[in-house]
């Protein structure tokens, strides 16, 4: 299995699912850009857990597994991000209890929350990153390179204001160039992405 380790970026308001988020996870080596949209509950038990210092008042779901999960001494290894089929991320975790290894499906935002409690990896094939992600240059030597900053609230979160669309066959080939060109200045990583699917499709049928 090709895989590609990944960490996680930010988090942002979706432009195109209402009470949505999308976090955005990066590849160091290739500087590809993974966007995925989440839940708001995820969205929250991934920013918390990042900033330590904010704890709930009761555990969450995320932190209740990883309580169980101890009580019966199983840890997780690795996720693993391995389908991309209708716009839906597909993952599994790998646990380890007593020595054996196995695999559990999870849904891909519960994945990534439970893999941060146990400070494990995130892994995806790399056919998915070729599929799904949006390239942005590599930073220069006076700018500081981000591999897992986040903000730490949902109230914190940036939003991006960008004008939301929910198709783009109307646009050509040149137009489409020319707005994931502005998407990826402006490191709106899910437009760029939806735009970058128009663009692969003309590709294909030409």
């Amino acid at each position: 299995m090709d895989l590609a380790r990944l960490f996680i970026k930010r988090i942002a308001y979706s432009q195109t699912q209402e009470d949505a988020f999308v976090i955005i996870l990066h590849e160091l080596q290739s500087d590809l850009k993974l966007p995925i949209v989440i839940g708001a509950f995820e969205a929250q038990s991934i920013a918390l857990e990042l900033e330590k210092k904010l704890i709930p008042s009761r555990p969450l779901t995320h932190d209740l597994f990883k309580t169980f999960a101890n009580a019966f001494d199983i840890q997780l290894k690795q996720v693993i991000i391995y389908k991309l089929e209708e716009g839906i991320f597909y993952s599994y975790m790998v646990c380890i209890q007593s020595g054996v290894e196995r695999q559990v499906e999870a849904r891909t935002s519960d994945a990534i929350a439970i893999a941060l409690r146990f400070n494990a990896p995130i892994y995806a094939e790399h056919s998915i990153l070729e599929k799904a992600g949006i390239y942005i240059p590599l930073i220069s030597d006076n700018e500081e390179e981000e591999t897992t900053s986040i903000s730490p609230s949902l109230e914190h979160i940036e939003e991006e204001h960008v004008p939301e669309a929910n198709r783009y066959s109307k646009y050509s080939l040149t137009e489409l160039k020319r707005m994931l060109d502005d998407c990826i200045d402006n490191e709106d990583y899910e437009i760029a992405a939806l735009v970058h699917d128009e663009i692969s499709k003309r590709k294909t049928v030409f």
